[in-house]
């Protein structure tokens, strides 16, 4: 057989056991991915090794294929066996992040804490980030949205009444605790993964750590490609179709602390980017779910910092210079949002009228 007739059938393998990971059938994937890896390192073995970037992108499916099937050993020599190999520096890079996942993943097999497979990398770049440091204070925000966001997902799953205040419940929080990694040097990066519970008979909806994984990432993706049709086929109550929109925002950069935000899962070389182009398209999405009619009328921005919040009595207070602007209207917001704001430069859309302000929108403007 030929390259190309082993790495279709390595295809034709891999499909099914997404259909059957869909289908909570664990084991079942794992067997297909196993049986899919091997028919990829039968295509590599009829392949002309001068041709270096089908070679990478073959061995990166390989050492990929392997980690999905739990295969970490045999992940790994494929892996650290091919960086010594000509193929392409995009290649080469993959393969140092999925070496380290699989790291990371035998350290976690030695500890008493059970984790869901896989995990989440994110990468931060550009701006004031450097070749593996970055600004705390950007890190801890970026670390923080993203928790908010796992724990948005897992209530949606499970058909929580979309939460305004609070923290997430204490079921939630125990299906879906995200844990924080150190991942491969990159220009800074950081590995998620979530603590695996048993959710009992807490909800109706049979809720896994792997699902809320697997949704969180294909939120993230809708709402950046098609934040109107293709995020309401995801979510499609509206409340929580806002409040994903505005935390991927958060995510979003602005352009100065760093210049573009990658998150992907271990196994995957398709990365959801969000940059300043993607955090304005974001900001004009937001914009069409306000259905606030005290929001209509001429808009103007006020720029300071967020001083106080009180979401229950509807305002919030931002310093403008010397002065302090009360905003009213601010009720439909969420603690996850704009709690993370107080203290920081924000940029408050607002309506005036008759002396008084509406809210329209708020983000962070560092």
């Amino acid at each position: 057989m030929s390259w190309l007739e082993h790495h279709r059938e390595s295809e034709r393998l891999a499909s099914q056991a997404q259909v059957a990971l869909r289908e909570d059938r664990r084991q079942d994937a794992e067997s297909l991915y196993l049986q899919a890896a091997d028919a990829e390192v039968r295509a590599i073995a009829e392949l002309n090794p001068s041709k270096t970037r089908t070679l990478g992108i073959s061995v990166v499916s390989a050492a990929s294929l392997y980690y999905k099937a739990a295969q970490y050993a045999r992940a790994e020599e494929v892996a650290a066996r091919s960086l010594g190999d000509a193929i392409p520096p995009f290649a080469k890079d993959q393969l140092r992040s999925l070496l380290q996942s699989v790291w990371a993943e035998e350290i976690r097999a030695e500890t008493m804490t059970g984790f869901a497979s896989g995990q989440v990398l994110v990468s931060v770049s550009g701006g004031e980030v450097i070749h593996g440091g970055a600004p705390l204070d950007l890190i801890t925000s970026k670390m923080k949205t993203v928790e908010s966001l796992y724990h948005r997902t897992a209530e949606f799953l499970a058909d929580v009444t979309h939460r305004k205040h609070g923290q997430p419940s204490k079921q939630i929080q125990d299906i879906c605790r995200p844990w924080l990694f150190q991942a491969a040097a990159g220009s800074y990066q950081f590995a998620v993964a979530v603590q695996e519970k048993s959710q009992g008979e807490m909800f109706d909806n049979p809720l896994s750590t792997e699902k809320v994984a697997d949704c969180f990432l294909s939120i993230l993706r809708a709402g950046i490609s098609d934040p109107d049709e293709g995020l309401s086929q995801i979510v499609p109550d509206q409340e929580y179709r806002s409040t994903f929109l505005k935390l991927t925002r958060n995510l979003a950069p602005r352009g100065k602390g760093c210049k573009r935000v990658e998150i992907r899962s271990a196994d995957d070389s398709d990365a959801v980017r969000l940059d300043p182009e993607v955090r304005q398209n974001l900001t004009g999405a937001i914009g069409k779910l306000n259905t606030n009619p005290d929001a209509a009328g001429e808009r103007k921005t006020l720029k300071g910092v967020l001083r106080a919040l009180h979401l229950d009595k509807d305002w919030l207070e931002v310093a403008v210079n010397d002065d302090h602007v009360q905003v009213h209207g601010v009720g439909e917001q969420v603690d996850d949002v704009i709690g993370p704001m107080v203290n920081k430069p924000v940029a408050v859309l607002v309506v005036e009228k008759n002396g008084k302000n509406t809210f329209v929108d708020i983000e962070r403007n560092d």
